[in-house]
């Protein structure tokens, strides 16, 4: 039994940056394996963007291994707080999301998680049905179980006040908010980013202030690097990989991180474990494997977990005859536009590039290419026929004129 915990722990703990109340964590495990207990493990994600992207599946490949020894899943889905905008690193109050934005993005979140977690061990549960009951009575009684002098200690809050940014009154509520949503599910666990230690610790002290009778165990996982190798991933930075998008589009960008990075995800995100990944690390080092050959083994498992068996090995044929041969990909976009027309309006109406600011850049980069031949001029104009319009490697389209 001793091991079972043990083992347990370890692929628990597996690349956690900080686990607050071990001790508890123990306890669950050793109540799963000999009574048979589950408990319950909250995660939560603020519906603010249509689509979750790798940098999201870290808390979700661990809530996965959860589920492996015993838990049920809390997926929280914050469709109340949403609208008001976790202030976590931000320098600036967030735009607050329209109901109907929240709406719709939650219902794709709850498509999109499935790919990951059991269905069967995980409750889908919206925060708006215990913020909304809560009420304004119940809210102000909330407000008076923390001091603006504690919330001030918070880093992104005092380098604000600091510097005279504005801090809304919102925004020092949504933290009471989150952690009231430990005391509503009465969870055992809840796991985030190193980011979020604030908010998660704040569950614990509103579970000891209203008296839930526990206090969660709290489990933060690191930010995932995101594609430049740099920043955490992130959509507005452009770093990330979309969990829906196409299968050919993931593999390559799997394929582009650099290989020091590689490690880091495989640790995060492979379902290889530590001594599998550990032996491959010794092959590399060793040459006998090549680190493409390892790269390329990680992009076909991610590509498959969101586009099903055999759609990783596809995309690795598609992408060897696209960059190994020079030939074009087998299914690329169409576009019927009018002759004649420029080439930078030609780049920017078949959505290669998103500005035609950005459509010049890359044609003076030498990036761009006309059925097959590199262009640098700006002043070409297209008349009626066929072309395939490529940027760089893998973006391509082809205009009907």
């Amino acid at each position: 039994m001793e091991n079972k915990i043990k083992e347990a722990l370890k692929e628990i703990k597996r690349g956690c940056s900080e686990l607050i109340d071990e001790e508890r964590v123990v306890s669950l495990l050793k109540n799963y394996f000999e009574k048979g207990e589950t408990y319950k493990v909250k995660a939560g994600f603020d519906p603010t963007a249509p689509d979750l992207h790798l940098g999201h599946t870290v808390l979700l490949q661990k809530l996965k291994v959860f589920q492996k020894y015993g838990a049920t899943i809390q997926f929280l889905i914050g469709d109340f707080t949403a609208q008001i905008g976790d202030p976590t690193g931000k320098s600036a109050t967030r735009k607050i999301l329209t109901p109907e934005d929240v709406e719709k993005n939650a219902e794709t979140y709850k498509e999109q998680v499935f790919k990951i977690l059991d269905k069967d061990k995980t409750e889908v549960v919206f925060n708006s049905k215990w913020l909304d009951e809560l009420g304004s009575r119940g809210l102000l009684a909330l407000t008076t179980t923390f001091n603006v002098a504690r919330m001030l200690e918070r880093d992104d809050f005092e380098k604000r006040y600091k510097s005279n940014q504005p801090i809304a009154i919102s925004e020092f509520i949504y933290p009471l908010l989150q952690g009231y949503d430990s005391v509503a599910l009465k969870s055992d666990i809840e796991i985030g980013g190193t980011d979020q230690k604030f908010n998660l610790l704040m569950g614990r002290t509103l579970q000891r202030t209203y008296n839930v009778g526990k206090e969660q165990a709290v489990m933060m996982m690191p930010l995932l690097v995101g594609l430049d190798g740099v920043n955490k991933m992130s959509k507005s930075l452009g770093n990330y990989i979309g969990i829906t998008e196409d299968p050919n589009t993931i593999f390559a960008k799997v394929l582009s991180i650099s290989d020091e990075l590689m490690w880091n995800w495989y640790e995060l995100l492979s379902d290889k474990s530590l001594d599998e990944i550990e032996e491959l690390k010794k092959g590399v080092e060793e040459g006998k494997l090549h680190p493409k050959k390892v790269k390329e083994d990680l992009a076909i498992e991610i590509t498959n977990r969101f586009h099903g068996a055999g759609a990783g090995e596809a995309a690795k044929e598609e992408f060897d005859r696209v960059h190994k041969k020079n030939d074009i990909p087998t299914d690329i976009a169409e576009f019927k536009l009018e002759a004649p027309i420029g080439l930078i309006d030609a780049l920017f109406e078949s959505k290669l590039a998103n500005t035609k600011s950005e459509a010049r850049r890359h044609i003076k980069g030498g990036a761009v290419k006309v059925n097959g031949e590199k262009v640098n001029n700006f002043d070409i104009i297209l008349e009626n026929g066929e072309y395939i319009l490529q940027i760089g490697k893998r973006k391509f389209a082809k205009v009907i004129l």
